[in-house]
């Protein structure tokens, strides 16, 4: 552990997990992070490779094949799962210096983070003995049929570096609910908070192999997962470009593949609607975790006749969101992940002024003494056709479009080959039930955005994503279901009748 004299930061050394034990990578080779907010080293890592990745999975495959874990009673997972959450919260300071100093996002927000994860290990432990089979005794008088769910295998999870923890749990706890063995391949950007991850699960009692954590990258391990014969199931969070590559890969056994994509999102604003709380949601949605978000409210549909009104609002408050280092209990967004993100941000915002549209606020990198920030920017007079309105951004950028009616705003939300996320805000019960039938993507928020619950399924539609996440049945995404059907009695209407029978 070395010590930035400047900041007082500590860099921070890792190993991976496997099979039940802390280990470097087979060929010795490590990496770095600097913090994008400080530009400083704060973490050490072993780089995985596709040896380490074949023994994460030979160790899943082992624990599943022949280990307590998926035989366990749905009681004893849950007790465990439930320890790992009262773990997490025990150690939850060191979880959120980790995703801080890694992805460069405000203290206050990975807190919040940190907590909703700890509530997701809570509700996926009471999924765990909730778990039911079917039965039918209607199929005659000799048959009588079960219906019983097991887990589906080895579990490869992919997760992102913008949210590493939580994103983490809203996979990780449901495939262990079920059953299943799992490897994980965090980000390398954020991959500190899922490494510490190993030793809270030893200690709360999964046994070793269940649980496997390698770093590397995905051309190399991502890749070795998703065409792996001994992976069962996939489930990955991140771009759509990288989801169908994760599609085609995934072919050779035809393992179950499970994405959560990218978002276009849109929040649509009648003149019938609350402004101040609109405009709020809309600053919210757009600059939260500096837009780096697959739920990033990045169109902002706004009514014509109150569109001036309304933007001068929303300019009013981004003008007062603050922007710094995100160990300041004052900062709300903090800085971009790393040079190449800001370069497709600037991209896009460089692109829409060529086409036309007016940057209001923002639309360039701060001038700091270090790290990567970027102002909030607003963009007016946009047209859908535009590439800032139709393709994801990941960055502090509002893009802002005008309908004349509502039909005209459900077209214009629809006008992307994302489906992930949309929200109206209206007085009118008749807009607010329209909108919800007629949005193309998996949530749709009435006069809020971006409230999430455990026990609300999240995923997309069209190219962001397959699956469903949280909610009372993402453990069965987990499972595979299997009929049992018993017969009762002799045997009658025989294929082949007995010796004797028919002759003369």
């Amino acid at each position: 552990m070395t010590i930035d004299q400047a900041t007082g930061i500590k860099a921070q050394s890792y190993q991976q997990w496997i099979d039940g034990n802390a280990c470097d990578a087979a060929s010795g080779e490590r990496f770095t992070r600097s913090s994008p907010a400080h530009d400083i080293v704060v973490g050490d890592y072993p780089l995985a490779d596709v040896a380490d990745t074949d023994r994460a999975v030979a160790a899943a495959r082992k624990a599943f094949d022949t280990g307590p874990w998926p035989r366990m009673s749905g009681a004893e997972r849950s007790r465990v799962l439930f320890r790992v959450a009262d773990l997490v919260e025990t150690h939850k300071d060191q979880l959120v210096l980790a995703d801080v100093l890694e992805g460069g996002k405000p203290i206050t927000q990975v807190r919040a983070e940190i907590a909703g994860a700890i509530d997701l290990w809570r509700y996926a432990a009471g999924q765990a003995r909730s778990q039911h089979g079917e039965s039918n005794s209607s199929l005659g008088p000799h048959m009588l049929g079960l219906t019983t769910r097991e887990p589906v295998g080895v579990v490869a999870l992919i997760t992102p570096w913008n949210f590493p923890f939580v994103i983490l749990s809203q996979k990780l706890p449901f495939a262990l609910a079920a059953g299943c063995t799992v490897v994980v391949k965090p980000s390398e950007l954020t991959p500190g908070s899922a490494l510490r991850l190993g030793a809270i699960l030893d200690e709360a009692g999964v046994p070793a192999g269940v649980v496997n954590i390698i770093v590397g990258y995905g051309a190399t391990v991502g890749q070795r997962l998703a065409e792996h014969p001994n992976v069962d199931m996939i489930s990955f969070t991140g771009s759509t470009a990288v989801g169908k590559g994760i599609v085609r890969a995934s072919a050779g056994n035809l393992k179950r593949v499970a994405l959560e994509l990218g978002g276009k999102n849109p929040q649509i604003v009648c003149a019938d609607a609350d402004l101040d709380a609109a405009a709020d949601a809309v600053v919210f949605g757009v600059f939260f975790n500096a837009g780096q978000c697959c739920n990033s409210s990045s169109r902002l549909i706004v009514e014509k006749s109150i569109s001036e009104e309304f933007l001068a609002r929303v300019e009013a408050l981004t003008k007062r969101v603050t922007v710094g280092d995100p160990l300041d209990e004052a900062t709300k967004v903090g800085a971009i992940v790393n040079q190449n993100q800001m370069d497709r941000i600037l991209g896009f915002v460089s692109g829409a002024r060529s086409d036309g549209a007016k940057v209001r606020l923002g639309g360039t990198r701060m001038e700091t003494a270090k790290g990567l920030f970027m102002t909030p920017t607003v963009v007016s007079d946009v047209t859908r056709q535009m590439p800032i309105a139709t393709d994801e951004v990941f960055g502090p950028v509002l893009s802002t479009l005008t309908f004349e009616d509502l039909d005209d705003a459900i077209s214009i939300a629809n006008g992307t080959h994302y489906g992930l996320s949309a929200g109206i805000w209206t007085s009118r019960y008749e807009s607010a039930l329209k909108a919800g039938r007629e949005l193309s993507a998996g949530t749709i928020w009435v006069n809020c955005w971006m409230d999430g619950f455990p026990e609300m399924p999240f995923g997309g539609m069209r190219e962001s994503g397959i699956g469903r996440e949280q909610g009372p049945h993402a453990i069965e995404d987990f499972m595979e279901t299997k009929s049992v059907l018993f017969h009762q009695g002799p045997r009658t209407n025989l294929w082949v009748p007995a010796a004797g029978v028919g002759r003369q």
